[in-house]
């Protein structure tokens, strides 16, 4: 998902011959979509516009106040141009999303842009027509971005499904009870070789108890016996 955007003191929007969208101060914002594009891209730009500083503030300081905190309109006009690569001198724009799924994809990104903002201070063209939009650049301030983010398969959810916690928190349990069992038996297996070790030292002292008492039998014999 691309997006060219343009500080503007006024925009608006015509298709055979009539203005569909206008706007005062604000943001005017060519959006491209391409196949890769997810929901992630789409709320990654919502926040891009709610947060770009790119008006002044009150004393005049330059960059430091963004389109929601001073109440500013937005126009946002589809342009699948952004996603041209050039073939020799002819653009080509295969990396665009198709025309069907692009249509879905603008107008929930419209939806979702003004459900972020004020839905009557965003305003948006007319997706697929051919429209002629007027642009008053104001300063000229203009900016490409799109979002950095990792390839749909790389991606963790935020959340992960209620389903994977489950089986992640039963396995930690499964875990713990594990090496809870691998303990006790280790102690039980320590106090049986104590066990065992006091057995054999308790034979041998009465073995050497024996042989005390044989030893003192032996030294009471009358001496004409033992001649």
């Amino acid at each position: 998902m691309r997006g060219l955007i343009q500080r503007v003191a006024k925009a608006s929007v015509e298709v055979d011959g009539v203005t569909i969208s206008s706007i005062g101060k604000g943001l005017c914002v060519l959006i491209g979509i391409t196949q890769a594009d997810t929901h992630r891209e789409r709320e990654w730009m919502v926040r891009k516009l709610m947060n770009l500083r790119l008006f002044e503030d009150e004393s005049g300081a330059g960059w430091s106040k963004c389109t929601s905190e001073l109440g500013l309109e937005i126009l946002v006009v589809s342009q699948f141009t952004l996603y041209g690569v050039l073939k020799g001198n002819k653009p080509d724009f295969h990396n665009a999303l198709t025309h069907e799924k692009s249509k879905v994809f603008y107008e929930q990104f419209v939806s979702e842009l003004r459900s972020a903002y004020k839905p009557e201070l965003v305003k948006d063209g007319e997706f697929g027509a051919d429209m002629q939009v007027h642009i008053q650049n104001d300063g000229p301030v203009t900016l490409f971005i799109e979002p950095n983010l990792p390839p749909a398969k790389e991606r963790k959810p935020i959340n992960p499904p209620k389903k994977d916690r489950a089986k992640k928190e039963a396995a930690a349990a499964a875990s713990s009870a594990a090496t809870a069992a691998a303990g006790a038996s280790a102690s039980a297996d320590a106090a049986a070789e104590a066990s065992t070790s006091a057995a054999v030292a308790a034979a041998e002292a009465t073995v050497s108890a024996s042989a005390a008492a044989a030893a003192c039998a032996g030294d009471d014999t009358p001496a004409d016996e033992a001649t």
